[in-house]
């Protein structure tokens, strides 16, 4: 499937007959509909997506987004880098691909280091005397040719494997941009190694834990913004409101996947938090324990919220429609998901996701600001109709959904206007990129299960 990479009409054309052909329906939905910011061991994870040993033939030609006179001036190694990063993000490639210029390129590079490093912490195999060096370590083998990894046993290992061709496209950056990726791959490095061996305690803790794993890609991110002038340098020099938008993000996949992260032996939720509530964390998922398990699930989402006013002001100050639409979509996904998961008994009895249908509407809406507020409005009010009289976090909860409320009301009477650097044609093809592109491969992933299952047979 083309994609729009660029403003070239022949990407575009093939873009629109793609719509008549993109199958329909016989997918199930990918397990993660928030895109962008999600790293750690909270971080990326797509159990939908199917292994490279039963990807159909073809497969990586339908996932090649960016457009042939794109491709044909890209280098050899480049070419690969794009290739790992569609084998590795099915959602997170398509906005990537829908940024402008040089950032795209950046941006893909420092998605493929930190999937890299990601990795690492990720394999158990990996004994804690080797990886926590290799954390700690892993931002200085950017620099050094040959350095790889063949020892993984993670399903995303081809980027150790040929770290080699990441990390020559890395060098090959421009230098403001090899800083950025850099400084972050360290910070991050050291926080993954430092949280190995300690659990998340109190809500400060849980805090840092989300800064290091998904606080610094928003910080990194918008350092690249700003790097490529496609923004204002006040985007990157704002690490707080970055920050924030990295943790909203975070804590959004931590609330819904409870279930799962207690199932697999894995505690993200505050200890803080839920011992106000339960002796243990994995006791929220007893049916007698359900009143004290919504009282602290609401209390996990309230804090998630007082990250919002911080959201609005960020995407206020974007210029630039590519890096807009990057950034905003997760955002609007996350308060989505918010709003379904509060006071919701599902979050531990099985999966909370919103609707694949909700979530294409989602993206092909959250091209402006207006439209970001109303969103964000909309979903503001159902947690409000949810609020009980009884809930222990209600002054919280009703106090940060005002804060909200009025800070979309005052964003929506100041709003500055936003340079268009791409045609109407352009943005919607790029909302609708990203939205088939996850529908074809939530297609492709359960056919490639099947045919995985029958081989097994």
């Amino acid at each position: 499937m083309a994609g729009a990479c660029c403003k070239c009409p022949v990407s575009l054309s093939v873009f629109k007959r793609s719509l008549s052909v993109a199958p329909r329906g016989c997918g199930s939905a990918p397990r993660s509909p928030l895109l962008g910011w999600r790293l750690g061991e909270r971080g990326l994870q797509e159990a939908a997506r199917p292994s490279s040993a039963l990807r159909p033939a073809g497969f990586y030609r339908h996932t090649t987004f960016l457009c042939l006179s794109c491709q044909e001036s890209m280098s050899e190694s480049l070419r690969t880098c794009y290739l790992y990063l569609n084998q590795t993000s099915r959602s997170f490639a398509a906005v990537i691909q829908a940024l402008d210029g040089e950032l795209r390129h950046a941006v893909c590079i420092f998605y493929l280091v930190l999937r890299a490093l990601d990795t690492v912490e990720d394999d158990m195999t990996i004994p804690l005397d080797k990886k926590v060096p290799m954390l700690n370590d892993f931002h200085t083998f950017l620099y050094q040719d040959e350095w790889c990894f063949t020892e993984s046993r993670e399903k995303d290992r081809q980027v150790l494997e040929d770290f080699p061709t990441i990390s020559v496209e890395f060098r090959n950056l421009a230098q403001e941009y090899r800083d950025v990726i850099s400084d972050i791959c360290h910070r991050m490095g050291v926080g993954m190694a430092e949280f190995l061996e300690k659990k998340v305690g109190s809500m400060k803790e849980w805090d840092l834990y989300c800064h290091y794993v998904a606080g610094l890609v928003g910080i990194g991110l918008s350092q690249l913004f700003s790097a490529s002038k496609l923004e204002d340098p006040e985007v990157g020099r704002d690490t707080d409101l970055a920050n924030s938008m990295g943790l909203f993000l975070q804590k959004t996949n931590i609330i819904r996947d409870y279930l799962e992260d207690t199932q697999e032996g894995r505690a993200f939720w505050p200890q803080e938090a839920w011992s106000q509530f339960a002796g243990r964390l994995e006791d929220l998922a007893q049916p007698e324990k359900l009143e004290s398990a919504l009282s602290c699930l609401n209390l996990l989402v309230t804090d998630a919220l007082r990250h919002v006013p911080d959201v609005i002001a960020y995407l206020s100050r974007l210029r630039n429609q590519s890096v807009f639409n990057f950034c905003a979509i997760p955002q609007v996904m996350a308060i989505a998901t918010l709003s379904k998961c509060y006071n919701n008994p599902m979050v531990f009895q099985g999966v909370v996701k919103i609707r694949k249908g909700q979530a294409v509407t989602l993206m092909m809406e959250a091209t402006n600001m207006r439209a970001v507020q109303t969103i964000i409005t909309q979903y503001s009010q159902e947690i409000l109709q949810k609020v009980s009289l009884t809930d222990p976090s209600r002054d919280k909860t009703l106090h940060i959904l005002t804060v909200i409320q009025e800070k979309s009301a005052l964003s929506q009477s100041s709003l500055p206007s936003r340079t268009h650097h791409l045609s109407p044609m352009y943005l919607s093809a790029a909302m609708l990129l990203a939205a088939l592109s996850w529908q074809y491969l939530s297609t492709t992933a359960a056919q490639a299960q099947g045919t995985g299952d029958m081989q097994g047979q």
